[in-house]
């Protein structure tokens, strides 16, 4: 017997469905939209070096680098073991931001279809500045003004929830490696109320965003996170037993310890020198801390000063994926991350940076980049969060393979088994909402008969 619950997550799901369908004006017309508002704005991100860093001071006892208010974030060191790993133990800077940023989209149903109000939103960190973002995407050092600008636009429909519907709100993780314990507040709203348009955001379908994903460094992390955690487009239904059996043969690696990690002075980090410019590891891999120089016409304070972490090299975050007993599966890893709270998150089958890899490669790394083009399902070059960290870029795959037995860590699950924990907080990593979300918008699962 269906409950009166499971018809309404059935309609909503039904919504999202006819919303992925409706293709609106079309990527084109979107892309022309973002060039020109772009355009409209005076945009600029420069590298200084750290003694240009205006509020900003490296602390004289641990080194650390934080903000002279307390807020915002800061950079310190991790000191991290891994039991079995092929580096059992590390040292490194991570930044860690204590708040729990909003990112927001709001939803309105115009003409029967679902539509979402999404932004054209500048980042420093981007590699073209401008991408599609959330409604609103804040922290509440943002929220609370302590930058001391105008107000964040929208923010009364995620603040004021008696006012909307809520259709998603969770809070979920940010990249574990670069990251210590941060976490987002991922939601998405609707509204019956008549929304004013302010520029730099447009109503969009999912047609139209998932056409969009398909495009380099178009569509944010933060649009992709919250995305990933609305209700999945025309997916199996997974029982009770098969999401319990997932859950168990994670909390089952997590219960072993594998990954112990505790902040630790940047000063002395092994491994890693500051100089004027940068903080660096001493191989020239793995990622440095910058200062930057910000200006942004549009965003609620118009220049600024930052650090960023940026990575040395292009990331590559693939699932393989098959058909079992009828059903696509995509293979998950439980991977180790020394920022993550709880250690162990479900991760795509691979998520590295091959550059910081000379010597062992990680498992499947090389398949999914000699794949033939005939395998590949989704593959586009998106950027990771442009707040944090600068020319952040990944490439995103989704490579059709055959059925195997994995490997220890590693475990096939459906699509609908990884849409079911993503309701709950610390169980799917960023990378894998972002290819969640591509797998809900953009792979059309009736081109192929099962079994082909």
């Amino acid at each position: 017997m269906t409950s009166g619950t499971d018809l309404l997550e059935q309609r909503l799901a039904d919504r999202f469905a006819h919303s992925a369908a409706s293709p609106g004006a079309g990527a084109d017309d979107v892309l022309a939209w973002m060039d020109k508002r772009a355009r409209a704005n005076d945009f600029s991100v420069r590298r200084v070096p750290f003694a240009e860093l205006a509020n900003w001071d490296f602390d004289p006892v641990t080194g650390n680098l934080g903000h002279r208010s307390g807020r915002f974030f800061s950079v310190h060191g991790v000191r991290a073991t891994v039991r079995d790993g092929a580096v059992p133990q590390w040292e490194q800077p991570i930044i860690d931001q204590p708040e729990a940023a909003i990112l927001g989209i709001l939803a309105k149903e115009f003409d029967g279809v679902l539509h979402f109000l999404m932004q054209a939103k500048m980042e420093p960190g981007n590699c073209n500045l401008v991408q599609l973002s959330p409604t609103v995407q804040a922290t509440p050092s943002n929220l609370t003004r302590v930058h001391g600008g105008s107000a964040v636009k929208y923010a009364e429909y995620f603040v004021e929830l008696d006012r909307v519907r809520v259709l998603a709100d969770v809070l979920q993780s940010e990249h574990g490696a670069w990251f210590f314990r941060k976490a987002n507040r991922n939601m998405i709203v609707e509204t019956d109320e008549d929304v004013p348009l302010l520029d730099d955001f447009r109503w969009l379908t999912l047609g139209e965003i998932g056409e969009l994903l398909h495009h380099d460094n178009v569509v944010n992390m933060d649009s992709r996170t919250v995305l990933g955690c609305g209700p999945a487009t025309g997916a199996d239904v997974p029982s009770r037993a098969a999401v319990r059996g997932l859950v168990s043969w994670l909390t089952e690696i997590r219960a072993r310890g594998v990954l112990r990690a505790a902040p630790a002075p940047l000063t002395g980090t092994a491994g890693w020198r500051r100089d004027d410019m940068s903080i660096h590891h001493v191989s020239g891999r793995y990622f440095s801390i910058v200062a930057t120089t910000i200006r942004a016409a549009s965003r609620e304070v118009g220049s600024w000063t930052q650090p960023l972490l940026e990575p040395h090299g292009l990331g590559v975050n693939a699932f393989l994926m098959c058909e079992r007993r009828g059903v696509p599966h995509v293979l998950v890893q439980a991977k180790p991350e020394c920022g993550l709270q709880h250690g162990v998150e479900l991760a795509p089958t691979v998520q590295a940076i091959p550059e910081n890899y000379p010597d062992a490669r990680p498992r499947f790394l090389d398949e999914v980049l000699t794949a033939d083009p005939s395998r590949i399902r989704f593959g586009t070059v998106l950027s990771e969060e442009g707040g944090r960290f600068l020319n952040a870029v990944s490439r995103y795959l989704v490579v059709e393979s055959d059925d195997f037995a994995p490997p220890p860590g590693f475990r096939w699950v459906t699509r609908g088994e990884l849409s079911a924990l993503v309701e709950h907080s610390n169980y799917v990593n960023v990378q894998a909402r972002t290819l969640l979300a591509a797998l809900n918008l953009t792979v059309d699962w009736s081109s192929r008969e099962p079994g082909d």
